[in-house]
Order: structure tokens, then sequence, then C-alpha cells
């Protein structure tokens, strides 16, 4: 524990926290509706047979602070997995406490520890916490741009795979 901090994995007990910080973070990212997870949702997709996450949560002086949402992904350029960061998010009575740098530290740990070669995530554009991805030594790849489809892109899509 250094200032107060700890880090530790995500349990299938912990699934209301994580899904409060999932809300809490799509409140931040102005989209408070978008969230149609559930708890059940998340103990079957993260720590059920297969698990499809997994999830470290920090404690400021044993106090809820943050969690970070992660998955391997597979990079053909390198030839082996890298981890995926799906969600960061860290309360706001903890943020300025260096609870985020040491979540993204115990990342990059996991990363290491199992061999994988990088880390990617997405940061919306006017997110502030571009700039202490920055000062972490992580970089913007502007040429890349993110492209996806949703649940009904993929039912029109699978649709033209029938013959």
């Amino acid at each position: 524990m250094r200032n107060g901090i700890t880090i530790r994995f995500a349990t299938a007990l912990d699934v209301g926290l994580l899904l409060r910080f999932i809300r809490e973070l799509a409140a931040f990212e102005r989209a408070p509706d978008a969230v149609v997870a559930t708890e059940a949702d998340l103990l079957r997709h993260g720590f059920g047979e297969q698990p499809q996450f997994e999830a470290i949560l920090a404690f400021l002086d044993g106090e809820p602070a943050g969690a970070a949402l992660f998955h391997s992904r597979f990079s053909t350029w390198l030839g082996r997995p890298g981890l995926y960061l799906e969600d960061l998010y860290v309360t706001e009575r903890a943020r300025g406490h260096g609870v985020g740098r040491r979540l993204l530290a115990r990342l990059a740990a996991i990363a290491i520890e199992r061999g994988w070669g990088r880390i990617d995530f997405h940061v919306l554009d006017w997110n502030p916490a571009r700039r202490f991805y920055e000062r972490l030594g992580m970089s913007h790849h502007a040429e890349w741009l993110r492209y996806g489809g949703n649940e009904a892109a993929l039912k029109r899509l699978a649709a033209a795979d029938r013959p």
C-alpha cells in the first residue's frame, strides 16, 4: 500500500461495485442512459465458465476509489496478445491522489507478467484525462479511426450471410 492506495483483482462479489463504477463513468462521458449491463451480465461474462473480461479495483484509505476492466486482444503484427483496457474509472473524490496512475501501473505489470506486448484503449476527444495518459507515455494514434457496429448493424450484416 502506497499513499493509502490498494489494488486487487475484482471477484464475483464485486459486480455491484463494478456496475456502479460503469454507470458513473457513463455519466461522466455524457451517456448516462447508455448502460444496459446488469449485475447478472457482469457475473456471467466476467466470472463465469469462460470469463470475457477481468477487472482490478482500487481503494483509497479503504474506500472504493476506481476500477479498470480489461481483456486480452491478439495483435497479428506482434504475434502475441496485448491488453485492451475497456474502462478506467476513478471516483471524483479519489482523483488527483495517484489512483489512476496506480491502476495503469498494475495493468502494465499484468501485461508484462503475461507476456502481452502492449496496452490499447480509446479515449473521448474531449476527455481531460488525455493529458494524464500522455504524461504516462501513452500516445494517440490519430491515423487509426475506430469503426464498429451495434447489435442492429450486426443483425443486418448477419442476414446477408443467409443463402
